[in-house]
């Protein structure tokens, strides 16, 4: 019998792409681990509570390695490389270890500037009046100018950069997926080949990029010969993609969401623009009320195992809803509603354990700038449009607003 989707699942009339918060209650209240019908990527075992949530996340046995699945057979043609959400340790740890200084505190705190002078420039642009799409003006390209900056990819390639990123994270067609790959794949080998020039011309120069910084670790293991690569040419292929498409798609959702958010609930917008102190906690509940990551990248069963009182077949499956997991009123009471001076434990927007998002940090900071300067420069912003008219990208792994049209007073 073929498991149910979740617009099987879903009440007559119910749209779980614009809303799926009322399924994953429903089936919550049932039990935490569910088994449903993926469009595209068949059936899985769905985890829907924190507790089960946060266990699965921690638990070896789910592996991240797609050969460990029963089904695999090959990637598709849709894969580019293997990268650290595609591999369990002692391989991620490695890769992992490769770019986390990169995302340090530190770091992080010394791109504030330039992040604020992006935002600066993007706002000042904007109609004194509007309507304007917050979207394609503001929430999207900020973070692709930030992490295109970070790994030195030219400015006159990002706008069609993203439209690659955004055909894979979100695909139209498994065609138009796989022509994206193919692209996103030929252009950053050049990328790739154009920076490996520049480090044999100037091989003492210091890393200005950490594409650059990649190359050359790639270039070490190359001289050496040793069995303990730093990073082979296709692990360094597949870094790029990963850093490229998760280190923007993730925060574009999440800006637009937490503005969505807000103008949907005045009360807590007049909080907000009460007290500019709670920018960063307004942040953590968007990330919480409405997870920009809906969900992790699927994991397979390196063996039979039992997953909160479910046993789940080796080879299975299993799909985590980070989504669901941050709305568990066994640990948030009240879920449904927004709030960003609540207290409570954690939500999971970011993951747990091992593959935890590493650009966390960055994430933060670009939207609480993002959020902090935009109410700054247009403190009387409201919603042009119905909230129930606007649409919603939703893939298995993200969830965000095609558009967010507002006016500025």
């Amino acid at each position: 019998m073929t498991a149910p989707t979740l617009q099987d699942l879903a009440p007559d009339g119910h749209d779980p792409a614009a809303d799926p918060y009322p399924v994953y209650a429903a089936l919550r209240a049932r039990g935490p681990v569910h088994r449903v019908l993926v469009p595209g990527s068949g059936e899985c075992w769905l985890v829907l509570t924190r507790d089960a949530a946060r266990a699965a996340l921690t638990d070896p046995r789910l592996r991240n390695d797609i050969r460990n699945s029963a089904s695999w057979s090959g990637d598709g043609g849709h894969a580019i490389g293997r990268n650290m959400l595609q591999t369990d340790p002692p391989q991620h740890t490695r890769l992992r270890r490769l770019v986390t200084a990169h995302f340090t505190a530190g770091r992080i705190a010394a791109l504030r500037p330039r992040i604020e002078s992006v935002a600066r420039d993007l706002l000042d642009a904007l109609p004194v009046a509007g309507p304007v799409d917050l979207v394609s003006r503001y929430a999207l390209p900020l973070p692709v100018t930030v992490i295109c900056d970070l790994l030195g990819v030219p400015a006159p390639d990002r706008a069609l950069f993203h439209t690659w990123s955004n055909e894979l994270v979100m695909p139209t067609s498994p065609e138009a997926a796989t022509s994206a790959a193919a692209a996103l794949t030929a252009y950053l080998t050049d990328l790739i080949e154009t920076k490996r020039r520049a480090l044999v011309l100037a091989p003492d120069a210091p890393d200005t990029d950490l594409l650059a910084g990649l190359v050359a670790a790639a270039g070490e293991d190359t001289a050496s010969g040793s069995a303990h690569a730093h990073l082979t040419a296709d692990e360094l292929l597949s870094m790029a993609f990963l850093i490229l498409v998760a280190g923007h798609e993730t925060t574009v959702n999440l800006i637009s969401a937490t503005v969505h958010a807000l103008l949907t609930h005045p009360d807590q917008f007049a909080l907000l623009r009460a007290d500019p102190g709670l920018t960063a906690a307004t942040i953590e509940e968007s990330l919480r009320y409405n997870s920009p990551v809906h969900a992790t990248a699927f994991r397979f069963a390196a063996e039979a195992l039992d997953l909160a009182g479910t046993r789940v077949p080796a080879g299975d499956p299993v799909l985590i809803s980070l989504a669901a997991a941050s709305r568990d009123p066994l640990h948030y009471p009240e879920p449904d509603r927004f709030d960003i001076r609540r207290e409570g434990p954690a939500h999971l927007g970011f993951g747990h354990g091992l593959h935890h998002c590493l650009g966390a940090p960055l994430a933060r900071v670009e939207a609480t700038v993002a959020l902090r300067l935009l109410l700054a420069h247009r403190p009387t912003l409201t919603l042009a449009a119905d909230p129930t008219a606007l649409t919603w990208r939703t893939s298995t792994l993200l969830r965000g607003l095609t558009s967010l049209p507002v006016r500025f007073g």
